[in-house]
C-alpha cells in the first residue's frame, strides 16, 4: 500500500464545553433544572445562593392595537453577569441525532428541594399506599379467627388495581385447600363478603355485576332499589348497550322510572379500586406566567421556582492572597460559575422570547379559547425568533406556561392545519374544540354521529373527513354515538 498525503477541506461544528452546557441546561425542565443547580452549588464554592436579588427579572408585554391587529412585543433591560463571555446559543444545533453521544450525564429527573423554605419532603417522597395496602390496614383493625385472617389475605393477595380479584373463587378454592384442612366454599364466601365491605366498598368482587350489587346496599331505603337491584343483576348486558326499549320492556318500567333507576346506577363506581389512588404526583411547575394588565397581555418568567445565585465574593477575592497552588483551582471555579449563571440567563433569554413569541401569536387563544387557536408549527416561531426548529423544540418541550385558562405545555400551542372553503387554515385544536362543544351540546336521545358531525363542519366551511372527525374524537376519549345515547 503507498502511503500519500492529501490536504482535505471540511466544515465542523465544534462546540465548546460552554456551549454544550448552555444547550443541555435549554432542554432541561423546572425540576431537572433545581436539581442541577443544587448539584452545581454543592460542587462549586464560588457560587451561592442569592437571598437579595433574582436570578433574572424579565418581562415582556403582549399589546394587541385595536386599530390593526398588529401585536407589539417589549422586553425589559436584563442584568450581564459575564462579560467576558460572549457566546450564546447558535442559531442552528444540527446534533438531534447524537444527543444522547453527546451529553451521557444528563441531569435525571427527581424530586428537587424548595427553596421557599416550604419544602414537603413526606409529601413528595413517601411510598404512597396501595389498595391492597389500604385493605390490610382494614384487616388488621377487624376481629377474626385466625383461619379467616389467612383467607383474607389471600383474597387480598388476588385483587387487582380496579378492585376485581384476578382469579375466580374455585381457583382461589382450589390454592387454599392444600394449606388448610377441611375448607368449604362456604367459609370463603363469607369471608370474601367480609371484605366487600371493606373501603371501597364492593372491592374483592369476581365481577362488575357483583360490585355494583354490594355497593346498592347503601341505598335500600330508596323507592326504586328493588327494580335497580333487577337491572343490575339481570339485564346488564342491556343497559350497557343502551338498548332502553327492550330494557323497559322486560323491566316493565316507564321511562321516567327507568331514567332514575339509571341515575342512580351512575353513582356507583365501577372500577372501586380507582378510589385509591397508588400513583405518584406528577409536580409541574410553571416556567412563565401570561397575565393581562390594562388591556396588555404580559409574559413574565417564574422566577421563584428557581433558587437566585450568584459569585461567592469572599472566595473570589482570595484569588489575589491565596496559594499559587489554591490560585489555579479559585480560578477555575470562579470561570465555570460565570459560565453557568450565563448559561441560566441565556436560558432565560430564550424562553421568554419563545414564549412572547407564542403568545402574540395566539393571542386570539388567550381572549376567546380553543375554537380560536391558529395553526402554528416550530418554524413559524423559529423564523419569527430567529434559531433553529431545534432549539425551539428544546426550548418548548416540558416547559409550562401559566395562564388564565390553566396551565398548558408550550408544545400544546403547536397545531397542524386543516385548509377551509373559503382558502384559510383552521388548526387542528380548534377543530377539536368545536367537536366538543357540538357533542356537549347535541340531543341526549339522539347523539350526532361522525357523519353528522362532518357535515356540520362542513356547513362551517372546515372540510373533514369522517375519519378525521373519528380520530379526533378518540383523542379526546369521547365514545361513540351509539355509547352517548341516553334517557335524559
Amino acid at each position: 500500500m503507498k502511503q500519500s498525503l492529501q490536504l482535505k477541506l471540511g466544515q465542523q461544528l465544534t462546540m465548546t464545553p460552554q456551549l454544550q452546557q448552555a444547550i443541555r441546561l435549554l432542554q432541561l425542565s423546572t425540576l431537572d433544572l433545581q436539581q442541577e443547580i443544587h448539584d452545581f452549588l454543592e460542587s462549586n464554592p464560588l457560587l451561592e445562593l442569592d437571598d437579595n436579588e433574582q436570578l433574572i427579572t424579565d418581562t415582556s408585554s403582549i399589546e394587541q392595537d385595536k386599530s390593526n391587529n398588529e401585536e407589539k412585543t417589549t422586553s425589559s433591560e436584563e442584568d450581564r453577569v459575564d462579560s467576558e463571555w460572549t457566546d450564546s446559543i447558535p442559531s442552528e444545533l444540527t446534533i438531534d441525532s447524537n444527543w444522547d453521544d453527546t451529553f451521557q450525564n444528563a441531569a435525571s429527573a427527581s424530586d428537587s428541594p424548595s427553596y421557599d423554605g416550604e419544602f414537603d419532603f413526606d409529601s413528595r417522597n413517601s411510598a404512597t399506599e396501595d389498595l391492597q395496602d389500604h385493605l390490610i390496614w382494614q384487616l388488621n383493625l377487624t376481629p377474626m379467627s385466625e383461619r379467616d385472617l389467612e383467607i383474607a389475605y389471600s383474597i387480598v393477595e388476588c385483587v387487582q388495581p380496579d378492585g376485581y380479584l384476578s382469579i375466580t373463587l374455585d381457583e382461589l378454592f382450589d390454592a387454599l385447600s392444600d394449606t388448610l384442612d377441611d375448607l368449604e366454599m362456604d367459609e370463603l364466601v363469607a369471608v370474601q363478603h367480609r371484605l366487600q365491605r371493606f373501603d371501597p366498598v364492593g372491592c374483592c368482587s369476581q365481577d362488575l355485576r357483583e360490585s355494583l350489587l354490594i355497593q346498592l346496599e347503601a341505598f335500600t331505603e330508596h323507592p326504586l332499589y328493588r327494580s335497580t337491584v333487577l337491572v343490575v343483576d339481570q339485564y346488564l348486558a342491556l343497559l350497557g348497550s343502551r338498548d332502553y326499549a327492550q330494557l323497559s320492556r322486560k323491566t316493565k318500567l316507564k321511562e321516567q322510572a327507568l331514567s332514575e333507576v339509571i341515575t342512580l346506577i351512575q353513582q356507583l363506581n365501577p372500577r372501586p379500586g380507582a378510589a385509591i389512588d397508588s400513583g405518584d404526583t406528577d409536580y409541574v411547575i410553571p416556567d412563565v406566567t401570561v397575565k393581562k394588565r390594562n388591556g396588555v397581555w404580559q409574559v413574565e418568567l417564574n422566577n421563584d421556582a428557581l433558587p437566585p445565585v450568584k459569585i461567592n465574593e469572599t472566595y473570589s477575592a482570595m484569588v489575589e492572597t491565596a496559594s499559587s497552588e489554591d490560585v489555579s483551582y479559585i480560578k477555575n471555579s470562579l470561570q465555570e460559575a460565570k459560565w453557568f449563571i450565563k448559561s441560566l440567563q441565556s436560558r432565560n433569554e430564550t424562553l421568554l422570547k419563545v414564549a412572547s413569541c407564542i403568545v402574540s401569536k395566539q393571542i386570539e387563544f388567550f381572549e376567546i379559547g380553543e375554537e380560536a387557536m391558529k395553526p402554528m408549527v416550530l418554524h413559524d416561531v423559529a423564523e419569527e425568533v430567529g434559531m433553529h426548529e431545534s432549539t425551539i423544540s428544546r426550548v418548548t418541550t416540558q416547559k409550562y406556561m401559566h395562564t388564565p385558562r390553566g396551565i398548558f405545555e408550550l408544545k400544546y400551542f403547536f397545531s397542524s392545519h386543516v385548509n377551509t372553503a373559503s382558502g384559510g387554515e383552521c388548526s387542528s385544536t380548534a377543530i377539536r374544540a368545536m367537536i366538543k362543544k357540538l357533542v356537549a351540546e347535541e340531543p341526549a336521545k339522539k347523539p350526532l354521529s361522525d357523519n353528522k358531525l362532518a357535515s356540520i363542519l362542513a356547513d362551517q366551511g372546515i372540510q373533514v373527513a369522517r375519519r378525521t372527525v373519528a380520530k379526533y374524537r378518540e383523542a379526546m376519549n369521547i365514545p361513540p354515538s351509539n355509547e352517548r345515547k341516553r334517557l335524559i
